[in-house]
């Protein structure tokens, strides 16, 4: 038995926060039946390259242990279909345009139904940010995450993924997951609601607390940590490797390591606020020993001291180490090789019963 069986879920969503959403649940055993837009399907189908066997794989990243269904929503016959499937569902999911589900007379408040789960994932809110678009690029710039990523002030980076749609994705599940909970103890559902901005104002955690508490507004610092050191990328011989040192003893032993020792002594470096206070000269000092040898060599030798560090591994040699490391990081459906669900479960495990559907089906 999976933890979500009988689950039933109508999912209204497309691209990828909601998506995702709905996939993690489906992983956990839920019922996930798509809606999609008859003859063009999820926005996503046609995000590509790359491809797999002519099918979009950010598509196919998203809608796995699914069943789709194309319903017109812009026509009454469309419409009464939604009310169907909403009428057997536990859970409706959807992230349109705010006020869109309610010009369909498929929002929370017209459908009626007490005992009804309905999560709304939006960008900016449905009151004054109602018309302002959602894209995770957009968030990341107007919510504060590209002016702390990046190497400088006029430099801003957005990360390499859209991870405020992960992030709020993450944030559905839990509100959902919370919702049904609720729903199990006094048959009442209820309305989530969540949007991307303040998903990752709540996500940056100590960045955002360090203005809420402090009012220290947090600038970019490339790899850096603004309150740990040595905590970054360094140069080797071969490839780029990270330290990632959180205390004073694991700092002693790094300088023992690279035959420093007088470093852990230096009123510059002896406590981590020393350290951050100096960051730069650190950096050089540390910087001309770690050139000595490759990436490799220092993993080797550091890990066993408790010392954090790791070589900058691309997305395949990243694969790689979790395959060495026996985490299962594939899941194989058919066909196809996709990314596990990371939940391990010991009584009800997650599990991978369908392929993302092909819009025909």
């Amino acid at each position: 038995m999976s933890s979500l069986e009988g689950v039933v879920i109508a999912d209204f969503s497309r691209v990828l926060a909601a998506p995702y959403a709905t996939m993690m649940l489906g992983d956990l055993g839920a019922e996930v039946i798509k809606v999609e837009q008859p003859g063009r399907g999820d926005e996503t189908r046609t995000w590509g390259p790359p491809h797999f066997e002519g099918e979009a794989t950010y598509f196919l990243s998203v809608n796995r242990n699914k069943t789709s269904v194309q319903i017109d929503l812009s026509t009454e016959a469309g419409r009464g279909q939604a009310r169907e499937l909403i009428a057997r569902a536990d859970v409706v999911v959807e992230n349109f345009k705010p006020g869109t589900m309610k010009k369909f007379g498929l929002d929370y408040e017209s459908l009626g139904r007490d005992d009804l789960v309905y999560c709304s994932i939006s960008g900016f809110g449905s009151g004054k940010g109602a018309d302002l678009a959602g894209y995770d690029l957009l968030v990341q710039a107007v919510g504060g995450l590209m002016s702390v990523t990046g190497p400088g002030p006029y430099e801003p980076v957005k990360t390499g993924v859209a991870l405020v749609d992960v992030l709020t994705g993450l944030h559905a599940c839990v509100g959902i997951l919370a919702a049904l909970r609720h729903r199990e103890a006094t048959g009442q559902g209820q309305l989530v609601e969540l949007d991307l901005l303040t998903v990752l104002l709540s996500s940056m955690v100590n960045q955002s607390a360090g203005f809420t508490l402090a009012g220290s507004v947090p600038k970019p610092m490339g790899n850096r940590h603004p309150s740990i050191a040595p905590y970054e990328v360094f140069p080797t011989v071969d490839q780029p490797i990270v330290l990632a040192v959180g205390n004073d003893r694991q700092f002693r032993r790094l300088c023992s390591v690279l035959d420093v020792p007088e470093l852990a002594t230096d009123p510059r470096f002896v406590t981590n606020s020393d350290r951050v206070e100096n960051v730069d000269e650190l950096f050089e000092i540390l910087s001309v020993r770690l050139r000595t040898h490759p990436a490799q060599h220092w993993f080797e030798i550091l890990t066993p001291l408790g010392v954090p560090c790791g070589p900058v591994n691309d997305v395949a040699h990243a694969f790689a180490l979790a395959e060495s490391l026996d985490l299962s990081p594939t899941a194989t459906i058919g066909d196809m090789t996709l990314v596990a669900n990371p939940i391990r479960l010991s009584r009800t495990p997650v599990t991978y019963r369908l392929r993302p559907p092909k819009l025909e089906q």
